[in-house]
Formats: C-alpha cells, sequence, structure tokens
C-alpha cells in the first residue's frame, strides 16, 4: 500500500511541499493533485474516488488512519486514551501534563537527556539546526539533495533561520565517511536522514553509519538524525533504539508517519540543548496552547506500533520478493522493487507506465475485487518519459497475506494495464 500519510507533493519534486509530513508524509501528500492539474474540481472527484475506493477494500497491506472518518478517529482516539494516560487530570496547557509525559516517554525511549514536543517536525529540525550553528559558529549544514528539508520545505533552513546547505554525495544513499573527510567545504552540522525516504527507504549498515559520525566528529562537526522514520531502522541496524540515537547529538522523530499519530514530533538531546530549543519553538510559533489530542494519538502509537515494527519489517520483505515474483510472471516488463529487499517496511517499486494509467489500475483494482495492492502513482523525476513508481508501506493489515496472495494481486493488477 502506497504510503501516504504527509501532505508534500510527491517525491523529489521541487516544488513539493511540506504538510502533514512532518509527521507521514505519507497519506495526505500522496492525495494531493498534481501540479499540473488544470481543473481543480474534476481532480476533487478523483480524489474522492481514489479514497473511497481505498476505504471499501477489504484487503490491504495498511489501512492509514488517515484515510479513516472523522468519527472514527474521534471514538479510537477516545477509546484508547485511557489506557495511556488518567482521563481524570488537567489537560494540557502551554505544554505541560500529557504532552511533557510524552515528552519524558521519548527522553527514555531513545536514551537521551531530555525531549520536546513540536508541533511539526519541519519546526523541530528548523530550530534543532539552527540551536547548532549557533553553538559550531557555521551556519552550514550537510545533508543529502533528496532530505526532508531540499525537498519538501520551500528552502525553509535559508529563508527563515539564514542556514547554508551543501551536499557531500548526490548518490542515492546516504555519504560515506570518505565522502564527509573529503568534503571540501567546512560544515558544522552534519544531517543524516534515517532512513533517506526519497531514495527509497535506504539505510546504511551499521558500520557504515558509525565511520560517518566518527568522520563527521573528526571534522569537528555535530551529528543530527533526521529520524522521522527513526522507530523502523532498529530491525535492520540489529540495534535497540537509545544505541541508535546515541550516535547522535540530537535526533527528530515523529508522531504520525509510522505511529500514526495526528501530528506533531519531537526533538531530543542534551538538556541544554532543549531548553534553547524551546525558546526557539515559542518564537517560531509553536508554543501551542493545548495539545493533548496530538499528545494522546502519539502516546498510543507507540503503544501499540511500537512492538509490531519488527514484524512490519520481516512481513516487507516477503511481499518485496513477491511483488517481484508476480510482476517477472505477469509479464509486466521492465520493473524494479527498490531496495531489495526492503531496508524498513516501506519500499518503492517502479513500472514503465504512465502514473494516471497505473493509479487508474490501481482503484480499478480495489473497486473490482476488493483488493488494494497500489496506491497513488508519480512520474519518476528523472530518467527517460513513461516510468513511474509507487511506495509501498505494509502494516498490521499486511501481515496477513501470504506471497501467494501477493503475487495473485499483482497478476490482477497487470490485467488492467492492458
Amino acid at each position: 500500500m502506497t504510503d501516504t500519510p504527509d501532505t508534500d507533493q510527491r517525491v523529489r519534486q521541487p516544488q513539493a511541499r511540506d504538510g502533514a509530513r512532518d509527521g507521514t508524509e505519507e497519506v495526505g501528500r500522496a492525495e494531493e493533485a498534481p501540479a499540473h492539474e488544470p481543473d481543480p474540481s474534476r481532480e476533487d472527484a478523483r480524489r474522492l474516488r481514489r479514497l473511497n475506493a481505498w476505504r471499501a477494500a477489504e484487503r490491504v497491506l495498511i489501512r492509514p488512519p488517515m484515510h479513516l472518518p472523522l468519527g472514527e478517529r474521534l471514538a479510537g482516539l477516545a477509546a484508547g486514551a485511557g489506557s495511556v494516560t488518567d482521563l481524570d487530570r488537567p489537560t494540557d496547557i502551554y505544554g505541560d501534563g500529557v504532552v511533557a509525559e510524552l515528552e519524558a516517554r521519548i527522553a527514555d525511549l531513545l536514551g537521551m537527556e531530555a525531549a520536546a514536543f513540536f508541533p511539526t517536525g519541519t519546526m523541530a529540525q528548523q530550530v534543532a539546526l539552527r540551536c547548532w550553528a549557533g553553538r559550531t559558529g557555521n551556519p552550514a549544514v550537510a545533508l543529502h539533495p533528496l532530505a526532508h528539508p531540499e525537498v519538501h520545505e520551500r528552502g525553509a533552513l535559508g529563508a527563515v533561520s539564514g542556514l547554508r546547505t551543501v551536499h557531500p554525495t548526490s548518490e542515492p544513499r546516504l555519504p560515506t565517511a570518505r565522502e564527509i573527510q573529503d568534503f571540501a567545504e567546512p560544515f558544522g552540522t552534519l544531517m543524516l536522514e534515517l532512513p533517506l525516504r526519497d531514495a527509497g527507504f535506504v539505510l546504511p549498515t551499521w558500520e557504515e553509519l558509525e565511520t560517518v559520525v566518527a568522520a563527521a566528529r573528526e571534522r569537528d562537526a555535530v551529528v543530527h538524525f533526521d529520524g522521522a522514520r527513526l522507530w523502523e531502522c532498529a530491525s535492520h541496524f540489529g540495534r535497540e533504539l537509545p544505541e541508535i540515537a546515541a550516535l547522535a547529538d540530537s535526533v527528530y522523530v515523529s508522531f504520525y508517519k509510522t505511529l500514526g499519530g495526528i501530528s506533531g514530533a519531537a526533538l531530543a538531546g542534551p538538556e541544554s540543548l532543549i531548553e534553547e530549543a524551546r525558546t526557539w519553538r515559542h518564537r517560531y510559533g509553536g508554543q501551542l496552547f493545548q495539545q493533548f489530542p496530538a499528545a494522546l494519538a502519539a502516546l498510543i502509537g507507540l503503544d501499540r506500533e511500537l512492538p509490531s515494527l519488527p514484524s512490519y519489517v520481516a512481513q516487507a520483505k516477503v511481499v518485496a520478493g513477491a511483488l517481484a515474483e508476480g510482476l517477472s510472471a505477469a509479464g509486466a516488463g521492465w520493473f524494479r522493487v527498490h531496495p531489495e529487499p526492503p531496508h524498513t517496511h516501506q519500499f518503492q517499486v517502479w513500472l514503465p507506465y504512465g502514473a494516471d494509467v497505473l493509479t487508474e489500475a490501481s482503484v480499478r483494482q480495489a473497486e473490482e475485487t476488493g483488493v488494494a495492492l497500489f496506491r497513488n502513482w508519480y512520474p519518476a523525476a528523472a530518467g527517460p518519459p513513461g516510468v513511474s513508481f509507487t511506495e509501498v508501506t505494509v502494516g498490521r493489515e499486511g501481515l496477513e497475506w501470504t506471497a501467494g496472495d501477493v503475487r495473485e494481486a499483482v497478476a490482477e493488477f497487470v490485467k488492467r494495464l492492458t
């Protein structure tokens, strides 16, 4: 199932903007109308048709909370709230109460001294990188050109915080230690997005990550992890979250991407950094009066989804392999499942068809068979015309699929391409 919880535009699109993606830039963002769509009313109708087809599908690989009706989401929040906090306590005011409880939970989960809740991940990272620039005396941030701030935030680091970005590599992976060591330009902070979503949710090996961090330290740079999806990296690295987070000076995590929350993010790190970050959060307009719905949803997601992530990652490998087998058997022509095997519970599928053709086939399959294998497809940002990709996410619902189920669904999908 396509990962769609953000409100950004599609992967690698320069015009992409950050919306829910500060959290799972997946559901909302993938539902946005294409930038070239000339008739918004027609696209609204198409979007509603897609949404209705996916909501009604009996079999899915994941059922994103953003696709649920408002009443159902509110009922779920009310039903789960009592399991994560005392409902007789006062509601939060400017960050106390259940918000402070969530912050303490995140600091403990990541093994950090402190954590601060932010309404968006964009704000959390903007503040973190600004604080580090002030402390290092260098406003240059080394990051990948496909990293979230470069693709989905409309140049916010430079426009709002006066930071400058540099790129140690443009390869569709995180930089190597040698690339960090040999990079000609000084920088104060190295930002690593784990996983690098727009390159296919790719991760380095644990040993590679350790050497990259060590190379940055040799240059007297601090290290910040864009860990919007850090939760699902533990299986690939074979390490627990505190050991992963300990490599960095600060870490940002999202609550709505993997955990299915409403919104919000947290920045974790040393106590002194977090106190400074709280000041900048206020200055940036992030000191909201009350945020208990988002905090409650995050706590519920931590309890419900975090323990299941290893099983999602393992099942994604089964699904990816069966997809490749099914596409080959169905005569789909050239295709690519990337990466194979997946590094997390999310991966890409590429096919040599137009995005509209592939999306229509996805919708028709859901409408006609009750099986939603794929969701939206998007034109490749580079390469020959007529090549498109989609993102596949395996969640709780996907655990029920066998490899045979996937191959059968692929065959039905390919039928609708002719």
